[in-house]
């Protein structure tokens, strides 16, 4: 028997009735079935409520039902765990989810026979230093957000790497991101498109008013902290979520986590197919 966890976009109808029907098809064949409270109780499928702090215990798979946002949410909750993640896509296609709902019965039936490939990807931590925000580290599998306030004065930010003194960026915002986090706001903001099995930090100014603008791709083992330089506050958002206002002299500190996502994989398609379609290429 296994036991398997499964996290819902919480305002899609489709995700909701995908949970029923998966959860039947487990309960049939004898498996355990947990859902965080808030996704049982939008579900309908209350009486497999799980407290968050006792989700993973125990737990040899999350199933994530809705689109990127919610693969998001699921690997923050169980990546600390090593538990694997199936992302089943219910939105346009997603970078991180890795089947469509109509394959999901055949999806978790290879996974319980071994059929299955397992894609570690890099997580960042994020360590906040302010004296307005909770301290802490927060985890992040896309990336780190410093931007400007809706007052609409740049902000300035001083990055260090390692230690050693980079520069002070003067933009609209500075991305921190890992290489799945590549094909989110720091692709928006012109930087690179990393494959996601690689391992790297990548820093990306946002509409940059300076002359320097390159993004950079930095070793996976370097430390990189960003501080607020002067009176010009800056918003920080980790993976979309805001975390609020950093004042002169906070900062944010990231590194590389000390535990990867583990993405439950079947060769259906390559990062290479996803652009294609993302992009149209394969009509050139």
């Amino acid at each position: 028997m296994a036991v398997v966890g499964l996290l819902v976009h919480h305002a899609h109808e489709d995700a909701a009735r995908l949970a029923r029907d998966a959860s039947a098809w487990l309960l049939e064949r004898g498996h355990e079935v947990r859902l965080p409270e808030k996704d049982a109780a939008v579900t309908g499928l209350d009486e497999h409520a799980c407290p968050t702090a006792l989700l993973t215990k125990g737990l040899d798979l999350a199933v994530s039902l809705g689109g990127d946002g919610t693969m998001l949410r699921t690997v923050d909750l169980v990546a600390d765990d090593d538990i694997p993640v199936l992302g089943v896509n219910l939105g346009h296609l997603g970078y991180l989810t890795e089947v469509e709902p109509t394959h999901l019965h055949d999806a978790l039936d290879r996974f319980f026979t071994g059929r299955f490939g397992v894609e570690r990807r890099m997580r960042m931590a994020v360590a906040v230093e302010s004296r307005e925000i909770d301290s802490g580290v927060r985890p992040a599998l896309n990336e780190a957000v410093l931007s400007k306030t809706p007052t609409g004065q740049i902000a300035r930010m001083l990055v260090t790497v390692d230690g050693e003194r980079f520069t002070t960026y003067s933009a609209d915002g500075l991305i921190v991101a890992t290489p799945t986090g590549s094909t989110a706001y720091a692709w928006s903001a012109g930087g690179p498109l990393v494959a996601p099995s690689h391992e790297a930090l990548l820093l990306t100014p946002v509409a940059a008013h300076m002359l320097f603008d390159r993004s950079l791709v930095l070793s996976p083992t370097a430390c990189i902290r960003v501080e607020v330089v002067d009176d010009r506050p800056a918003d920080l958002s980790v993976d979309g979520r805001s975390l609020g206002i950093l004042q002169q002299g906070d900062a944010i500190v990231c590194t590389a986590a000390p535990n990867p996502a583990r993405f439950v994989t079947f060769g259906t398609h390559s990062f290479l197919d996803i652009l294609k379609a993302k992009f149209g290429l394969a009509e050139r």
